[in-house]
């Protein structure tokens, strides 16, 4: 990989782990050239592609600032429409599981091949932050934690397009993994969130190992697993629903006749 290259990767990841927002500021260019470990040059030139690639936007005098959910431009309006649907009709999600299946395929399957030391420390990080919030009951930290730990997997594949799709697709990502979530483990059984853990582990070891194939394999088996569910969950909800349509005085058919009514 080229330096400048590198550089780029080490920003986007120092982004994340910041949890930068959309038209937050970034950290100056000499202490981003200090945690970076490179040169002003270097991050200068990181910056500049970054800009190009609608990731980023500097503004002369003021700084720069992360642009809108961290998407280039070229993706939002494809992305804009798909908010508005995925927030009027939850069924979408399905249509949004079956997109991670696809991009989260090739992602895991890269990472296991590419992912760096750092890159591995930063899946570790997520991973471990959301067992936390797990553990302390924060639902919507959990989840945010959850499409962290995607998003990290996603930027060890060193694949600037396939990073920023994924990115441009984090707030609905993020908007599906929560109402899984509530769904799951309110309405599951309780062992629902201990396997969702070992198969979120059992990823990140594959990863963790290089093993690119179980990577892959992994993250088809949890996508898979979690789509099963919640259309279980889906189908149980709406035949409840069904059943409160009944009218209250309708109760069920007599088996056999009344004893009156029986002719001798």
């Amino acid at each position: 990989m080229r330096l400048a290259d590198h550089v780029v990767e080490k920003l986007l990841a120092l982004v994340q782990a910041r949890g930068l927002q959309a038209g937050q500021r970034l950290p100056a260019e000499r202490q981003l050239a200090d945690e970076l470990g490179v040169s002003r040059t270097s991050v200068r030139e990181a910056i500049q592609k970054l800009v190009s690639q609608g990731l980023l936007a500097s503004r002369r005098g003021d700084g720069t600032y992360l642009q809108a959910a961290g998407a280039a431009e070229w993706l939002q309006p494809a992305v804009a429409p798909l908010k508005q649907l995925m927030e009027s009709d939850p069924h979408y999600r399905y249509d949004v599981l079956e997109t991670r299946h696809a991009l989260e395929s090739s992602t895991a399957w890269l990472a296991a091949q590419r992912a760096t030391p750092q890159d591995k420390d930063r899946i570790r990080r997520c991973f471990e932050v959301m067992l936390q919030h797990q553990q302390s009951g924060n639902s919507e930290l959990a989840a945010r934690a959850d499409a962290q730990f995607h998003l990290a997997i996603a930027e060890a594949s060193h694949n600037l397009v396939l990073v920023q799709v994924m990115h441009s697709l984090f707030t609905m990502v993020l908007s599906t993994v929560e109402r899984n979530r509530h769904d799951m483990f309110r309405l599951s059984a309780p062992q629902t969130l201990q396997m969702l853990t070992e198969q979120h582990q059992g990823l990140m070891q594959a990863i963790l190992d290089g093993d690119a194939q179980r990577a892959r394999l992994c993250i088809g088996d949890h996508l898979e697993h979690v789509r099963t569910t919640i259309q279980r969950l889906d189908e149980d909800r709406a035949r409840r629903e069904r059943s409160t349509r009944m009218p209250l005085d309708a109760g069920p058919a007599p088996l056999l006749p009344n004893e009156s009514t029986r002719q001798p």
